[in-house]
């Protein structure tokens, strides 16, 4: 795959004027305001989409930055709907409960087992249907199971905590398993096996460092025995057997096209959004799936909020603000491979945890590219950032969209974890697996480049 050619819709090739440092600025953090905090239920599509707007009038961007963003995200959003539409209607005939009880009752009655378990399947959702998915699909099902074994809250909560932190930090194998993921890999010009290839070791560093973590915090808190007897049996989670079985045909079929696509050249929300169509054909007239509903529900506004927020972060861009980051960069790279992987993957992880994921990988992703690096460091730094936006939101609440929604979905069904108690236990969870898999991309890229 080629690399993105930001030229060919002419962008701006140098920075604009510094009248321009101010109004992009603004209109950055006023977007990102209204993003975060929602008034009145305002979607964030509004908000992102009344952003783009402003820096359009104040002349930041201009429309030839408009189609170079669309350009850049409409693979990245595309696909993220339609792994929304599979999970829906995966959600809807059982999948994920049915796989739930499996890990409960492979856990044969050992709490410490079950917990283990349990991070273990978020940690496969989570490569597989996007950390989104993970998060908001499983959270309320294991939250149903560990209730149904009567649990006290106090046991609850290590469940709660570990199924939204993994949905994150286990989102890294694949291109698909999240929205940064594809919009830095679709800027870089990286395929489907590439990127695998780099990244599904250090995603291993991860989920090891973020087991350790886990269960090093909450452990105590885990039971060391339930009864199995109060939980149903995973066959009686399947509301449609026979779409059930069609479907882990879809998906095989669908993992496989996600590989292919790499060498002829597809993108990867064709083959999404084949997958989604083809769960939709065979649902119709299920009895467990409305699928006029899973179509009118499916996130569409997040295909707008890309596309004006990334046009409000270009603003940023053009104002010459990603200059800094592209010098401190650059020293990054000049101090070795070690400095530019972990500088790189801590200054990300920190702008995502202070001003959202989704701006952050595109900030990043431009400073990179205005370094002069190349090989091993520049594929350190691509890949450091990547692993910095996925991971530093899990140190604020605020950090990503998934995270807000998980911690709301989290408040209707009767848990509720403060922004404070986040702030304390996010940190503390966050900081040692970032560096834990920082250094596992360090060590990898040394194997594959033989160094």
């Amino acid at each position: 795959m080629e690399r993105f050619d930001l030229d060919r819709f002419g962008s701006k090739g140098e920075p604009t004027d510094v009248g321009t440092v101010v109004p992009a600025t603004i209109i950055f953090i006023l977007t990102m305001m209204f993003v975060i905090w929602q008034p009145r239920k305002l979607g964030i599509g509004w908000s992102a989409s009344g952003g783009a707007l402003l820096a359009l009038a104040a002349g930041v961007v201009d429309w030839a930055d408009v189609a170079t963003v669309a350009g850049i995200v409409w693979n990245a959003t595309l696909t993220f709907v339609a792994l929304i539409v599979i999970s829906v209607i995966l959600d809807e005939i059982g999948f994920f409960e049915w796989a739930a009880l499996h890990m409960a009752r492979f856990a044969r009655g050992n709490g410490k087992r079950m917990f283990v378990y349990m991070v273990l399947l978020g940690a496969a959702v989570s490569a597989l249907f996007a950390n989104d998915g993970a998060a908001l699909i499983l959270t309320p099902i294991v939250l149903a199971q560990v209730r149904a074994l009567r649990l006290e809250e106090t046991r609850v909560l290590p469940f709660v905590m570990a199924g939204g932190f993994i949905a994150d930090t286990t989102s890294l194998p694949f291109i698909i398993s999240n929205l940064t993921n594809i919009v830095s890999a679709d800027y870089f010009g990286i395929g489907f096996g590439e990127y695998a290839s780099r990244m599904i070791v250090p995603n291993l560093f991860s989920l090891a460092a973020s087991l350790a973590v886990l269960y090093a915090v909450f452990g105590r808190r885990v039971p060391d025995r339930f009864d199995t007897a109060a939980l149903k049996r995973p066959e009686e989670a399947i509301r449609d057997p026979k779409l059930f079985r069609l479907s882990w045909f879809i998906l095989a079929s669908l993992l496989a096209a996600y590989f292919l696509s790499e060498w002829i050249v597809l993108p990867v929300s064709l083959v999404a959004m084949t997958a989604a169509l083809l769960f939709l054909l065979a649902s119709r007239g299920s009895p467990a799936v409305r699928t006029g509903q899973v179509v009118k529900e499916a996130p569409w506004s997040i295909v707008i909020f890309s596309i004006g927020m990334y046009v409000v972060v270009y603003g940023l861009r053009n104002a010459g603000l990603t200059d800094w980051l592209s010098d401190a960069l650059q020293q990054l790279a000049a101090s070795g491979l070690f400095a530019a992987t972990a500088g790189m993957g801590l200054i990300a992880a920190v702008l995502s945890a202070l001003m959202n994921n989704l701006p952050t990988v595109m900030i990043g992703a431009l400073a990179v590219d205005a370094t002069p690096s190349e090989g091993i460091v520049r594929e350190a730094l691509i890949y450091a950032n990547v692993i910095g936006t996925d991971l530093g939101p899990k140190m604020t609440p605020i950090g990503s969209l998934a995270t807000l929604l998980w911690l709301y979905i989290l408040s209707r069904q009767g848990v509720r974890i403060t922004w404070g108690y986040y702030f304390k236990i996010g940190i503390v969870l966050t900081l040692p697996t970032l560096l834990v898999t920082l250094a596992g991309l360090y060590v990898w890229l040394r194997v594959v480049y033989g160094v």
